[in-house]
């Protein structure tokens, strides 16, 4: 069905284009760009086309013929769901693994991907059932994309970054306990009352 309504097509058009902008940037400008690539590629493969398949299907008077059959909402979601992130997933990262090549930050980002993928999903569907159209949804559609891909906007330096955040606190910890390790040990009197005749018994305090 994907593929019949041109969603797969379009995916392929996004993913030339962004690997062709990566490409021709410089390497370092790249790596700090290539979150907002991936971003913009979730946003269109989750978000919209997640809403456009609904307004389709809603058109198409799938969604009612869709109440008169044993498939459930879980599972209605779900499909969406699965074939949606899987399409962010094999996108985002083979445009990442073209550019950059492979390593062991690709499991984490990959993770982070799916995740992401799967909030815009739903916010897509969520926020379409609201208009008949896509004309009707396109506009505000804009400010809630927006929110949610504000935090990307630390790594574009507008705004707090949680990174420098995250090493002070690191950093007041290792303080906290380099202070602690200097601080002397505090003698309870009990004990000392209690070794005193030991000590003194021993021949350097005869």
């Amino acid at each position: 069905k994907h593929f019949r309504k041109g969603f797969y097509v379009v995916a392929g058009v996004i993913s030339v284009v962004s690997l062709t902008l990566l490409h021709l940037l410089p390497r370092e400008l790249a790596q700090v760009l290539l979150p907002v690539v991936i971003l913009g590629n979730v946003v269109i493969d989750a978000f919209y086309f997640a809403a456009g398949l609904v307004l389709l299907e809603r058109l198409e008077g799938t969604l009612i013929a869709q109440r008169v059959t044993p498939l459930r909402t879980q599972e209605y979601l779900g499909g969406k769901l699965a074939t949606l992130t899987a399409l962010s997933l094999a996108e985002s990262l083979l445009v990442t693994v073209a550019v950059f090549g492979v390593g062991w930050w690709l499991i984490p980002m990959a993770i982070g991907i799916a995740l992401a993928a799967v909030l815009f999903c739903l916010v897509g569907i969520a926020v379409v059932l609201r208009y008949p159209s896509i004309n009707e949804f396109l506009l505000p559609s804009v400010p809630c994309t927006f929110l949610l891909s504000l935090p990307v906007l630390g790594i574009l330096g507008v705004g707090p970054d949680a990174g420098p955040v995250v090493h002070r606190c690191l950093g007041r910890k290792a303080r906290g306990e380099a202070d602690l390790a200097h601080q002397p040990r505090r003698v309870h009197p009990a004990a000392v009352a209690q070794q005193a005749p030991e000590v003194l018994a021993e021949p350097g305090h005869a």
